[in-house]
């Protein structure tokens, strides 16, 4: 069966749902906790703009990371599991086969 052709139970889309948001969080603190850093060491004018496209940056690659279109999760679970942003845990419950393409996806 093709990854975009997966079936997902109401009690998986739930805790996608809920791990997808949990990643999002995550990664959303701590880019605010970084931010609160930075800030902190502004001295000139060209370390607002450094860090406006930063900001600019990082916005545009965290909008196209997480997508949550079930034909492509799979894909978007096993990079956040890469990045760390997501954990095993957090898709306890998933189907076994979801888990194992999440997985083996993640080590690539």
């Amino acid at each position: 069966m093709q990854v975009s052709e997966l079936i997902w139970s109401e009690t998986e889309k739930e805790i996608a749902h809920q791990a997808f948001n949990r990643a999002y969080e995550r990664e959303l603190m701590t880019l605010i906790e970084y931010v609160r850093e930075q800030s902190n060491n502004i001295d000139k004018i060209d370390d607002v703009w450094t860090l406006h496209d930063f900001l600019s940056a990082k916005r545009h690659q965290i909008d196209g990371k997480y997508d949550f279109r079930y034909s492509v999760l799979l894909f978007v679970f096993a990079d956040l599991l890469k990045e760390g942003w997501l954990h095993q845990a957090d898709i306890e419950g998933l189907e076994k086969d979801k888990l194992a393409k999440i997985t083996a996806l993640s080590r690539m």
